[in-house]
């Protein structure tokens, strides 16, 4: 028997995922394909399969941990293999995980890869006491790109005395951030360079005065820190701040004095906080990003007379203790509840909505639809209305190009998409999940049905990837198997707009002679007013309830 190392697959570009469950422990035997742990990204859960059958022998992680793409998970004894064939003694080592608030720390690099520092020749010799100061220019190291990058913040100032590892500044490409750490401890003699400059590996950042008997260390390479979601990224606050010192906090220290990661500084600058107000917890007195959020949640509740929530002046809503009116039962929210109703939150309040209301005559529709049950059965899916509404929006998009097209540059620009993506929201146990079904124009209402099972499947059983749900254009909410006969859906910002469905039902309508009944489905259109005006709208939807109500159109 051998032991084998699972990691982290493909997680469709999800960083910082957290470990909500582990689905196994030291001693189960697994299958292949057994799911070993669930993992929640800031879009999605999803459950992660073994790659090996065997047993248990050692978890490499706990709850709570954040992972990424080719993190150790379990170590695996495999049955069925070669007797004598061992796993390497590395396997088995547990492995820090990745968190989005600091840079991943170098994980168990092979021998041929690895840096060294070069220990000093006079350790062992006293030298030490009596050694010169020299000054050493520190350029800029390996990033793992030719291409120039923005120097986004410098850390430290001329006079400031920095130990080996220390953060110089924090560079930031189209990817990622990255910290450029000390290759030696010294004083900051001159900076080299200036905030916002472009620079590239090489190039020359500052220079220390270092003593003599202190060889440079190699330089590493600058940390790549992970990417910060950005559905959760709020608009800057200054307010966050400004609340701060009205609550009698200290003035700023500057954020060159404090010691975070280049995620938090990101996140820092997006809020309008100085971290020098922020009380780190972490190790050597590092600032995390629930520090942060601590922070600017006490700046904001009960530190002032009026607390202010998310800049917009709008008072908060106070705590309440329900326990004083009778028994209750308190649950954690999941994280992917909490980040739905804070993008909800934010788009209600950023995008001034109107919504528009009408019916679609769908008698004959669902004709077509019921009398292609059989066919349906044969191909072995099913043909439920949402295919014909995905198509009936696509074409009123390709004629309507507002209502594909999005913002940008500010407001100052308005960006026309070339591409047809639609979102469909799918109510799951774990939340509202909205997988993005692509290029809705160029398939055929089949392809459309197999692809609309195979999307809600995905996430009812929480395997749908972050990139599933991105790239939209446009979205549908479906309330139709629950009921009502209208609602206001919120618009899914950076979209401009989203068409509400709610339950069909028959009604009598004049039809010039006499009153028929006729199968009819309330529609709601929601679109972003700073983009889409009324006329928009209307032709928008009197297009939809057109193609709903004579679907030969469809094809035209």
């Amino acid at each position: 028997m051998s032991k084998q190392q699972v990691t982290v697959p493909d997680i469709g570009g999800a960083e910082g995922a957290e470990v909500i469950e582990l689905l196994i422990a030291v001693g189960d035997e697994v299958a292949v394909d057994q799911s070993l742990l669930v993992l929640e990204s800031d879009k999605a859960s999803m459950e992660i399969p073994s790659t090996v059958a065997g047993v248990v022998v050692e978890l490499l992680v706990a709850e709570g941990e954040e992972l990424a793409e080719g993190a150790p998970i379990v170590v695996i004894e495999v049955v069925g293999e070669a007797a004598g064939v061992d796993a390497p003694a590395t396997t088995a080592q547990p492995v820090s995980a990745v968190t989005s608030d600091e840079a991943p720390a170098t994980i168990a690099a092979p021998a041929a890869t690895a840096v060294e520092s070069i220990a000093p020749a006079a350790a062992d010799s006293g030298q030490a006491a009596g050694a010169e100061n020299v000054s050493q220019t520190v350029p800029i190291p390996d990033i793992g790109s030719d291409e120039a990058v923005e120097l986004i913040e410098i850390s430290v100032k001329v006079g400031d005395s920095v130990a080996e590892g220390d953060s110089l500044v924090v560079l930031e490409s189209d990817k990622a951030s990255m910290e450029v750490p000390s290759p030696v401890a010294g004083e900051v003699l001159q900076i080299l360079v200036k905030e916002g400059d472009s620079v590239k590996q090489g190039d020359d950042l500052l220079v220390l005065q270092t003593t003599a008997n202190a060889a440079p260390a190699t330089i590493p390479p600058a940390s790549p820190a992970a990417s910060v979601a950005a559905p959760v990224a709020a608009p800057a606050q200054p307010a966050v701040a400004a609340a701060a010192v009205a609550a009698g906090k200290s003035a700023p220290v500057g954020a060159g004095n404090v010691y975070a990661g280049p995620a938090v500084r990101k996140l820092a600058r997006e809020f309008g906080v100085e971290l020098g107000l922020v009380a780190g917890t972490g190790p050597r007195g590092r600032i995390l990003k629930e520090d942060l959020q601590q922070f600017v949640q006490q700046s904001l509740s009960g530190k002032s007379s009026v607390a202010v929530s998310g800049g917009t002046g709008i008072p908060a809503i106070p705590e309440v203790d329900y326990a004083r009116f009778g028994e209750v039962d308190v649950t954690k929210r999941s994280k992917l509840d909490k980040l739905t109703a804070a993008n909800m939150q934010r788009n209600w309040l950023n995008v001034p909505h109107v919504t528009q209301f009408d019916e679609a005559d769908i008698t004959e529709l669902e004709e077509f639809r019921v009398g292609l049950k059989a066919e349906a059965e044969k191909r072995g899916t099913r043909l439920t209305p949402m295919p014909f509404l995905l198509k009936a929006c696509a074409v009123a998009l390709r004629d309507n190009p507002k209502f594909n097209s999005g913002l940008a540059g500010g407001g100052e620009q308005l960006v026309y998409k070339k591409y047809i993506n639609i979102g469909m929201a799918v109510d799951t146990p774990a939340g509202l999940m909205v997988p993005v079904i692509r290029d809705v124009d160029q398939k055929t209402i089949w392809e459309l049905a197999e692809e609309v099972l195979s999307m809600a499947g995905k996430a009812r059983d929480r395997k749908l990837k972050p990139a599933e749900m991105q790239g939209g254009c446009f979205s549908i909410s479906s309330l139709g198997n629950i009921g009502g006969n209208g609602f206001t859906p919120i618009v899914n910002a950076p979209e401009v707009g989203i068409l509400g469905v709610s339950k069909a039902a028959i009604k009598p309508i004049w039809d010039g002679q006499a009153f028929a009944p006729r199968k009819m489905l309330p529609l709601a259109l929601s679109y972003d007013h700073r983009v889409i005006n009324g006329g928009d709208g209307g032709r928008y939807l009197s297009q939809i309830v057109a193609l709903l109500g004579d679907i030969r159109q469809l094809v035209m």
